[in-house]
């Protein structure tokens, strides 16, 4: 009860009534409009502004309609090579002479294309149903390229069709000429194994390198065409690098994804 009557006393008779009020600081106020204007402003960035991701993947430059591994149809030794690397063959173009037991037999293009990899050599002894060469197929030698990303499956399903794609070709320096345009054509439904990419691909160590990090999903990009560059295609640069790009040339695309308000982040 003491405590009680000297706090009854101490409220009739008030010892620092007439003290001034102490007001906030200007360096607190200042702080407190700074950051309600920071608050606000990122408030309103969320809802109207927009953030935009990009997904890397690796690939290659192709004329889209894939490859075939061309198999001897006979053994014996080959004594003639018809083709070099590098050249168009129309179907049914001989490419290598070989000497069997039964007489000289030649080894023929199954579909048109451009010879890819040519493994025998005079001299060399093959066998039947033995690899000899690769081609791509292009049914013309005007056919546009494309480029095929190996995008992972998880991340299939994030790629719109109509996207943008940067390309890094692996033969084009990019400091100096920049990189490849391109617009995603077609995504994948499945996820592609290790030998249905080499069977697509015609190359074994193609097939294990897209498919090292587990079965991807194929992103057909189709290049943007401009008549001001040598190579017939856009680059980031003004006119790109003074020579054309060969296909089966390995290249790493830049696919940028959707753009999504940050205020979507937040949202179930």
């Amino acid at each position: 009860m003491q405590f009680r009557q000297q706090a009854l006393s101490k409220l009739q008779s008030p010892e620092e009534i007439d003290l001034p009020v102490r007001y906030a600081r200007p360096q607190g106020w200042l702080v407190l409009t700074v950051t309600v204007a920071v608050m606000a402003a990122a408030a309103v960035w969320s809802v109207t502004g927009t953030v935009s991701s990009t997904l890397g993947a690796p690939g290659i430059l192709t004329h889209a309609q894939g490859s075939y591994v061309l198999q001897s149809p006979v053994s014996g030794q080959v004594t003639e090579v018809l083709a070099e690397e590098g050249e168009r063959v129309e179907a049914d173009t001989p490419l290598l002479k070989v000497r069997t037991a039964q007489g000289s037999a030649v080894v023929r293009t199954i579909a048109a294309g451009r010879l890819t990899a040519l493994v025998a050599s005079i001299g060399s002894v093959v066998t039947t149903g033995a690899d000899v060469a690769a081609v791509e197929r292009a049914e013309r030698a005007d056919d546009p390229l494309m480029a095929v990303l190996y995008v992972p499956a998880d991340s299939g399903s994030t790629v719109p069709v109509g996207a943008s794609v940067d390309l890094t070709v692996q033969s084009v320096p990019t400091q100096q000429y920049g990189v490849l345009r391109g617009r995603v054509k077609t995504v994948g439904r499945t996820a592609q194994t290790r030998q249905k990419i080499t069977a697509f691909l015609g190359n074994g160590q193609l097939g294990e390198q897209f498919s090292q990090k587990g079965q991807p999903v194929p992103v057909l990009v189709r290049l943007e065409k401009s008549s001001a560059a040598e190579s017939g295609y856009a680059w980031s640069s003004s006119e790109g690098p003074p020579f054309a790009v060969d296909s089966m040339t390995l290249a790493t695309g830049a696919v940028h994804l959707a753009e999504e308000h940050p205020v979507d982040w937040l949202l179930p």
